[in-house]
């Protein structure tokens, strides 16, 4: 496979808090939509594209698919064949907390699971190793000082290069930061939700790993897809809110419809679209390294990086922005 030789020159790379990594402005996350359940060519073309436009980054995690682990099953397939001979210029990660298989140790933070999950997680992926390894929430049931140290032990035995939490308050961040720090193996960035309608990082979180000097990455920026002009009017066949599963159909209320319309008008005059905009929105703060976005298609892939486009917000807009937002 032959890729753009200019792939690097318009893509933003951000340094990951004071490590030497850089991360892509726009990463791609591989959460739904490259499963079992999916068809292979229009996810294979996806990754395609998303290199081909400097797009070096693609998260994964031990559960993603459906089925789980299929992600991973289908990403290490195409990572050895297609991407045969890139892997250098990748960054990989993938996570392990959720639940993974029955039993007592298929979930949560032990050191039987962890240690477990990586080697599942390589096997799949056909991989030595994997450059950033997550732990995806935190264990209420687990000391953080086992949970840690596994995730050390991981870097210390070769199978990452980089450590990362996901989803942990601040208060537990910060205790988990420190810990790392002790055993030798820094966090190198956290992963949260975050968008125009998540603000649950700004509550601490994103001020915490300023001052520690960690990455930060957001997932799910359009929030579930609501932040697109998708449901301006009304619940459309085969959008995720129809499915019932993540996002549900009672969250599109006229409230709700009417706060976005309003984004919508506001992003037009922008010249974006309103999933477009809202990227824009979480990258106008340099402090945030980079956002995951989530695709079905290769269409979806080239409308994200549009973004890019325009960063910059006036001082009018941001107002007009927290006004609109006042209403969640």
């Amino acid at each position: 496979m032959t890729f753009n030789p200019d792939r690097y020159s318009t893509m933003p790379y951000r340094r990951c808090g004071k490590s030497g990594i850089k991360l892509p402005a726009i990463s791609l996350g591989l959460w739904q939509n490259f499963g079992d359940i999916d068809i292979k060519d229009v996810f294979r073309e996806s990754l395609f594209t998303a290199f081909d436009h400097g797009i070096t980054h693609f998260d994964l995690a031990n559960n993603y698919g459906p089925s789980e682990g299929s992600a991973e099953q289908n990403f290490g397939d195409i990572l050895q064949t297609d991407f045969r001979g890139y892997r250098d210029e990748l960054l990989i990660s993938t996570k392990a907390g959720y639940t993974m298989w029955a039993g007592p140790y298929g979930d949560w933070g032990s050191r039987k699971y962890l240690m477990a999950s990586i080697h599942q997680s390589l096997k799949r992926m056909k991989l030595d190793y994997v450059d950033i390894f997550y732990h995806h929430r935190p264990d209420p049931n687990t000391a953080l000082e086992e949970t840690m140290k596994t995730l050390h032990d991981i870097v210390q035995q070769g199978k990452a290069l980089y450590v990362g939490l996901s989803n942990y308050p601040p208060d537990v961040a910060k205790r988990a930061v420190h810990i790392l720090k002790a055993l030798g193996t820094p966090c190198l960035i956290h992963q949260h939700k975050y968008s125009m309608l998540v603000r649950i990082p700004e509550e601490g979180l994103l001020e915490m790993l300023r001052e520690k000097e960690i990455g930060a990455i957001a997932f799910s920026p359009l929030a579930q897809g609501l932040l697109t002009d998708k449901y301006l009017s009304g619940v459309p066949a085969g959008s995720r809110a129809s499915r019932e599963h993540f996002l549900k159909s009672t969250a599109i209320t006229a409230e709700l419809v009417m706060l976005l319309t309003q984004l919508n008008e506001l992003a037009l005059q922008r010249g974006q679209t309103l999933a477009q905009m809202a990227i824009a929105w979480l990258l106008k703060d340099t402090g945030l390294t980079s956002v995951l976005v989530g695709v079905r298609n290769r269409e979806q892939v080239l409308s994200s990086l549009k973004a890019l486009e325009n960063l910059h917000f006036t001082r009018e807009e941001l107002n007009h922005i927290t006004a609109i937002l006042a209403a969640v």
